[in-house]
C-alpha cells in the first residue's frame, strides 16, 4: 500500500490517503475541516485540496477513518461522506466519549450517545474491507477511550497514541483518559508487532524547529521514544505522564472541536435564520 500525507500547519495534523496502487482504491484517515475560532469561519480548503489530489490520480475513496474524536481540530469526515457517499468509521469506544461529553455541552437531550452519527463502529481486532483495502482495528485507548490504531498492510496509523520518537505519546488528562491504559495499549499491543512495521503519526509538533516528520517504525519507537521506550516500566511512565499532563494547557480548539467531532464532523443544525452555534461551557469563579 502507498501512503500519502497531507499536513495542516494550523493544527499540526497529518491526514493520510492510503492507496492500493493496483486497484486505485483508497481510504482517508483523519481529515481536517478548516476552522478559524476568531471569526467562526468554517472552510474547506484542506478537503478541497485533498479531493483535487485524489481526482487527479483517478482514485476511488472507499471510506474515511477516524483514529478518535479529536480535541484539537475539526474532522472533515462528514464533508467527505456528503461529497463522496462513503462511510465514516471510528472505534466503538466513541459511545463512551459521547456519553461523557454530551452533558458537558448541554447536549444530553439532543446528542445520541449510541455512535449512530458514524457508519461503522469498529471493535478491537475487527477486520474491515473497503474495496481492495483491508483494515484491522487495534484498540489503543488511553489518550481517549475511543482511540484506535488502524493497521493496513505493514503500516500503522496511530493518531494521538504514539508520536514520533522525539515527541513521545499522547496526553492522558482528558475525561476518560488513562496513562495506565495507554501504556498497556502501546507496550502490550503495538510494541509486540514486528519492529519493521511502519508507524504514521497523527500530529507532528516539530520539536526544536526540525523539519516535518511523520513516519517511524515500531523498532525505532521501542528503542528511542522520548516518553515510552520499551524499557520503561509502567509505574515510571505513568508518574512521568501524569506530571507532564499537569503542565499542559487545554488544546486551543478543545470546546469547538469536541462538539463537532462527537457528531462525526457534522456541524450543528442551523437555526431558523440559517445560523449555526456552538456552546462554550463557563466556570464561574466566585
Amino acid at each position: 500500500m502507498d501512503v500519502h500525507a497531507f499536513f495542516d500547519p494550523a493544527t499540526w495534523t497529518l491526514t493520510y490517503v492510503v492507496v492500493d496502487p493496483t486497484s486505485r482504491d483508497a481510504v482517508v484517515i483523519d481529515s481536517v475541516l478548516d476552522f478559524d475560532p476568531a471569526t467562526g469561519r468554517v472552510g474547506h480548503t484542506s478537503i478541497d485540496g485533498l479531493l483535487a489530489w485524489v481526482a487527479e490520480r483517478q482514485l476511488t475513496v472507499r471510506a474515511t477513518l477516524e483514529t478518535h474524536a479529536h480535541a484539537d481540530h475539526w474532522s472533515g469526515a462528514a464533508t467527505l461522506r456528503d461529497r463522496l457517499g462513503i462511510p465514516v468509521v471510528i472505534g466503538a469506544g466513541i459511545r463512551r466519549v459521547q456519553a461523557t461529553f454530551a452533558p458537558v455541552f448541554g447536549l444530553a437531550d439532543t446528542l445520541p450517545t449510541d455512535g449512530s452519527q458514524f457508519d461503522v463502529l469498529a471493535e478491537d481486532g475487527q477486520v474491515l474491507r473497503f474495496g481492495t483495502i483491508e483494515v484491522t482495528a487495534l484498540s489503543t485507548p488511553g489518550h481517549t477511550p475511543a482511540c484506535v490504531t488502524w493497521k493496513i498492510g505493514d503500516a500503522l496509523f496511530t493518531g494521538d497514541a504514539l508520536f514520533m520518537p522525539d515527541s513521545g505519546v499522547g496526553r492522558c488528562d482528558f475525561p476518560g483518559g488513562s496513562a495506565e491504559t495507554l501504556y498497556d495499549a502501546i507496550v502490550g499491543k503495538l510494541y509486540t508487532l514486528p519492529e519493521p512495521t511502519r508507524v504514521f503519526v497523527g500530529h507532528d509538533y516539530q520539536p526544536g524547529g526540525r523539519a516535518l516528520a511523520y513516519e517511524t517504525t515500531i523498532g525505532a519507537s521501542k528503542a528511542g521514544n522520548l516518553q515510552l521506550p520499551a524499557s520503561r516500566s509502567r509505574d515510571e511512565f505513568v508518574a512521568a505522564r501524569v506530571a507532564r499532563d499537569r503542565t499542559l494547557a487545554p488544546p486551543r480548539l478543545l470546546f469547538y472541536s469536541i462538539q463537532v467531532n462527537l457528531a462525526a464532523g457534522r456541524l450543528p443544525a442551523p437555526t431558523a435564520d440559517g445560523r449555526r452555534f456552538l456552546v462554550q461551557p463557563l466556570t464561574v469563579v466566585e
